[in-house]
């Protein structure tokens, strides 16, 4: 009895140390999470900064770069004074420059200033000054304007007046009357035995198209009894005609036949 109350208590001696140390671990781990946790929430906060700061970066434009003036063009301003006593008879260049707008001869030094020296014609001349022969008196100038002088004035013939057009010819003459009249071969159409047996009369008009040799190339009726259409129109696409002239011209004609179905007592 003694031993097994001594033992009873070396047990819960035992449970009460073991109890503590969980109770210590356990705590222990939860501390431990918590510091996790908050340092992972100061991590995520310092990223967030980065990329913000990464993004406005990213998005920043450059300002774009300063407009280069234009260079300025330089003209000929080459006028001879109509009171020069040494009006040359000739282009004179004090150095022979070509236009610079010359592909085939680019210049040989590349300068920012513009000669003085305006370009060369093809008639120009090494002289001790920049001039160019007067215009022809009265300001009547032959020839291409802006040309060099160097080619014969060609007098071109006026141009031929335009043809007068052809008058237009309808590609179809649509006519209103009907032309069973004017037919050459007008078929009779076989009279459908169930219309027959029903006692079906009455009229079918057909509008057909004639070509230019007076041949029927369509023909769809427009009135009449259903039984009696079909007929009519392979009838009517037997018919033949004289070809219609418009001038001196075959045409195309669109008219209509009248079909009648009667019973004979």
């Amino acid at each position: 009895m003694f031993n097994n109350l001594i033992e009873s208590s070396s047990h819960a001696r035992e449970y009460k140390r073991r109890g503590s140390f969980l109770l210590f671990t356990s705590a222990t781990y939860v501390v431990l999470f918590v510091i996790a946790a908050v340092a992972s929430i100061y991590a995520y906060d310092a990223r967030l900064e980065l990329q913000t700061a990464e993004l406005d970066v990213l998005t920043w434009v450059p300002p774009p770069p300063p407009e280069e003036a234009a260079p300025e063009i330089v003209r000929n301003t080459i006028r001879p004074a109509a009171d020069n006593t040494t009006t040359p008879s000739r282009s004179t260049r004090t150095e022979l420059i070509d236009s610079t707008s010359n592909p085939n001869n680019p210049p040989r030094d590349v300068g920012t200033v513009a000669s003085n020296v305006p370009p060369a014609r093809s008639d120009s001349v090494i002289g001790t000054m920049n001039a160019d022969p007067p215009a022809p008196p009265g300001g009547v100038v032959r020839g291409t304007p802006g040309g060099t002088g160097d080619k014969p004035v060609v007098d071109l013939p006026d141009p031929p007046p335009a043809p007068t057009p052809a008058p237009v010819v309808p590609k179809i003459l649509k006519v209103s009357r009907v032309l069973n009249s004017q037919a050459l071969s007008l078929p009779q159409p076989n009279y459908p035995t169930i219309a027959r047996n029903i006692r079906v009369q009455g009229t079918v008009i057909v509008q057909v198209l004639i070509d230019e040799k007076g041949n029927v190339v369509t023909a769809k009726a427009t009135s009449g009894h259903p039984l009696l259409i079909p007929e009519a129109q392979k009838a009517a696409l037997r018919a033949r005609f004289s070809p219609t002239m418009l001038g001196d011209n075959p045409v195309k004609v669109q008219g209509v036949i009248t079909y009648n179905f009667v019973l004979n007592n």
